[in-house]
């Protein structure tokens, strides 16, 4: 069996659209940055962390399913805003640039695991003061990293993406099914 370490509704539904049988649970890590840990380090070493985390509380044999993102504007990380002055600025800095998405995938048995990272870069349009005020006003950005949700009313923003669609949306799916079938635990394979 299939563990999804991840509260995420997305995430689960991207793993759905593989039509795996899994179940979901959410890993309980800090997500602290390291001291001289870059974005791509840390992604990766929280995604392992998440799937070793929930396999070490269920049973032997099972697979587990880390995966973290984050966003980079000029090697910055984008957080959730903390409130609307900060995604006023957080939209006006992305307006008319191009930025990272970083989202790492870890597959983990109690025996091995194996990860890797997809970066993708996304160009945002140039935004009007009212785009960003009635974007705010929707309530989507509130709890994005990055302030916007590419599945949802910030993809009218998204100019042009270099790279995977669904791991900027949170679990790179190409990615995904490979590392499983690397690792003994393919999709196609019931």
């Amino acid at each position: 069996m299939l563990i999804l370490a991840s509260s995420s509704p997305r995430r689960a539904e991207l793993l759905q659209q593989l039509n795996i049988e899994f179940i979901q649970r959410a890993a309980d890590i800090d997500e602290t940055a390291l001291e001289g840990e870059n974005p791509e380090q840390m992604v990766l070493r929280l995604a392992i962390a998440k799937a070793k985390e929930v396999l070490e509380k269920s049973p032997h044999g099972q697979f587990a399913l880390g995966s973290d993102t984050i966003g980079l504007l000029n090697g910055k990380v984008l957080v959730k805003p903390t409130d609307k002055t900060d995604f006023v600025q957080m939209m006006r800095s992305m307006s008319g640039q191009v930025h990272q998405v970083l989202t790492s995938v870890a597959l983990c048995t109690a025996n091995e695991h194996r990860a890797l990272c997809v970066t993708s870069d996304v160009e945002f349009k140039e935004l009007g003061d009212v785009e960003i005020e009635w974007y705010w006003a929707s309530g989507e950005p509130q709890d994005k990293a990055g302030g916007y949700a590419i599945q949802g009313l910030g993809a009218q923003f998204v100019k042009q993406i270099k790279g995977s669609y669904s791991a900027i949306m949170g679990l790179p799916l190409y990615e995904t099914v490979e590392l499983m079938k690397q690792m003994g635990c393919s999709p196609y394979e019931r």
